[in-house]
This record gives C-alpha cells, sequence and structure tokens, in this order.
C-alpha cells in the first residue's frame, strides 16, 4: 500500500476506489432515507436492521469512516502536489481556460462536504452510537420499557428536519455535493482506466447521479421539513 501511494498514478487510483466506494456507499443511504418519505414502517425495520445487523456495525461501518478520512486526506494531499507541480511547471497559469469552475475547487466543496459530514455524525451517528453502546439499549424503541412504542428512527429523523437552518445546511451541502460529484464521478473512472469508448455514456450516467441523487436528499429534508 505505501508503494502504491508514493507515486502519482497509486495514489489517483487509490482516491477513485475510495469515491467509488463512497458513491455506491450513498446510494444505499439514499435508498433507505427515501424510505422514510413513502412508509414509516417501513424506513424504521429498515433502518433497525442496519443499526443492529453485526456485519454492518463492526466490519461495513469501520470500513465506512476508514474510506471517508481516506478520501478526504488523499483529496487534500493531491491538491497540494498539484499546486506545487503548477508552480515549477508554468510561469503564469490560468486555469480557468483549461478546466471547469468544479475541477479547479473540488477542494472547497469537499471542504463544506467535510463539515457537512461531520454535522451529520452530530445529528445522527453520535446519539446512536450513544444510546446502543454506552445506554446499551439495543431496542430502537422509543419507549425501551414499552415494546409498544415503536421504532425511534422515523420520529427522530423528522425531528432533525423541523429546524430550518439545519435544513438549509443540508440543502447546501448536497448542492456542493452535486458540484463535487459533476466532476469526481467521471474523474474516477477515468482514474481507474476506464476506456474512452464509453466516455459519452459515462458522462451521461455522471450527470444523471451527480444531480439526481443530491436532489432525492434535498427532498427528503424539504419534505420532512414541510409535511410535520
Amino acid at each position: 500500500m505505501s508503494g502504491i501511494l508514493n507515486s502519482s498514478i497509486g495514489r489517483k487510483f487509490a482516491m477513485a476506489l475510495s469515491a467509488l466506494f463512497l458513491m455506491v456507499f450513498l446510494l444505499q443511504h439514499f435508498a433507505i432515507n427515501i424510505l422514510s418519505v413513502f412508509s414509516e414502517e417501513t424506513f424504521n425495520e429498515a433502518s433497525h436492521f442496519m443499526g443492529t445487523f453485526w456485519a454492518v456495525q463492526f466490519l461495513l461501518q469501520p470500513i465506512l469512516i476508514f474510506g471517508v478520512i481516506f478520501h478526504f486526506i488523499m483529496g487534500f494531499v493531491l491538491e497540494y502536489r498539484n499546486n506545487k507541480a503548477r508552480q515549477k511547471s508554468y510561469v503564469k497559469n490560468n486555469g480557468s481556460a483549461n478546466s471547469t469552475w468544479m475541477s479547479r475547487n473540488m477542494l472547497l466543496s469537499g471542504g463544506v462536504i467535510l463539515a457537512f459530514l461531520v454535522l451529520h455524525f452530530i445529528d445522527f451517528w453520535a446519539p446512536e452510537i450513544n444510546i446502543k453502546y454506552f445506554k446499551g439499549d439495543m431496542s430502537g424503541l422509543l419507549d425501551p420499557d414499552n415494546v409498544d412504542s415503536g421504532f425511534r428512527y422515523y420520529e427522530e429523523l423528522v425531528h432533525k428536519f423541523e429546524n430550518p437552518l439545519r435544513v438549509g445546511a443540508y440543502v447546501l451541502a448536497f448542492v456542493l455535493l452535486s458540484l463535487h460529484l459533476l466532476h469526481g464521478f467521471s474523474s474516477a473512472f477515468q482514474s481507474i482506466g476506464a476506456n474512452s469508448i464509453y466516455k459519452k455514456s459515462m458522462k451521461g450516467l455522471a450527470q444523471v447521479y451527480a444531480i439526481g441523487l443530491p436532489a432525492g436528499f434535498i427532498f427528503i429534508a424539504l419534505y420532512h421539513h414541510f409535511n410535520h
């Protein structure tokens, strides 16, 4: 691994793999959260399964946390090295003439997304860890002493989206995520050696994913904000 990360191509390849892993996670995360719009019961059942199944909690969750940290650290490393290389190679670099705004500001959008992830962890992940592993309540119930109280996941989700400031922060973060993905999606596939024959199809898929998925998350936040 250290040998791979010591080369420019290796770092880009590792960055691309972490990006693809996180994109798959985002799709899975959306698939569960969109259930909250259609069925409170189904959303609760899916959330309880994901929150208590050992493979998710003790295998996939640590991998996800590592993937997030690795992706952002590698992003900063690549940006630093790219800037250093440009300073050495060019007397004057007119970046806007050779690249898009999105590609030039991946670090900016990534930094805002990272700040959003911290908020998201504080909102949802940290309370879950506290309830399950510090308080020892794995029941998922609104009232652990009342088996008929129902699962708490839907109520917690709705409560988080009551605050308009929090909803605004989520909307802004997902807009920036969309911009980040518009460049990052196709860039990731290029870095792992996707054939140029599929470039046009990949560009279309990137646009659908990069616009559609964040828009879906924004819809979920706005739906719960205005309907409850």
